[in-house]
């Protein structure tokens, strides 16, 4: 007997989309009652932007098993990249209670949170993600963004320096650095932490900025 959920995963990471959606469809002809076929073609559907679809796929595979993980955190992605950051993080947690404990979804829940305006949600989220996956350098570097956001700087300092030490061409986590450090008035090493940033990327016009405010504060010293 062909295992049609297998052949179609296999097409999919081929980019044999086509091929994909039509092996799903024969599991899920075979047995209309298992909800891993309808979870699978929602992450294909999610996959090629047909996503109000996808979100159709996976409230069919919710609905033949509420305690079905993976639906819940295929939903919650769709729903991300919809925008609709509310329903997302719903979603998430519904994972998270049927027992999903991957760093990938602590990580989700953490930016649907950060779009939805909640950074004191988020942060709990990327820390823990970070707890269950210490080489997720994206994680360190939200949390330490979460920190530094809830001014929480000699917290942030560190997980930014972390950062860099692990990707040492982060533009963005050099400016962040750069403006921890101008809120601490350590006006030397903000300016390095800009023009590191800049080096890295020479059109980052935030770091730019921070370097000539730094440059404007050491002069009037003097």
């Amino acid at each position: 007997m062909t295992d049609y959920n297998h052949l179609g995963i296999q097409y999919m990471q081929e980019g044999k989309y086509e091929e994909a959606a039509n092996a799903f469809n024969s599991a899920i002809e075979e047995n209309k009652e298992d909800p891993i076929p309808y979870i699978n073609f929602g992450n294909l559907l999610s996959a090629v932007g047909e996503l109000d679809k996808a979100v159709n796929f996976y409230h069919k595979a919710i609905g033949l098993d509420e305690k079905a993980a993976t639906a819940y955190f295929g939903l919650g992605n769709t729903l991300y990249n919809l925008n609709k950051f509310k329903e997302a993080i719903v979603a998430y947690k519904k994972a998270i209670e049927n027992d999903l404990k991957e760093a990938d979804i602590y990580f989700m829940l953490g930016m649907a949170n950060l779009q939805d305006d909640n950074v004191r949600h988020a942060l709990p989220n990327f820390q823990h993600a970070l707890e269950l996956n210490e080489d997720d350098n994206e994680a360190r570097f939200q949390y330490a963004m979460c920190l530094a956001h809830l001014e929480q700087v000699d917290e942030a300092i560190p997980v930014f320096q972390k950062v860099v030490q692990i990707e040492e061409n982060h533009a963005d986590a050099y400016y962040n650095l750069g403006v921890a450090y101008a809120f601490k008035d350590d006006l030397e090493m903000a300016l390095a932490s800009f023009e590191k940033a800049i080096d890295i990327q020479p059109d980052h016009l935030l770091a730019g900025n921070g370097k000539k405010m730094v440059e404007e504060m050491k002069n009037k010293q003097h």
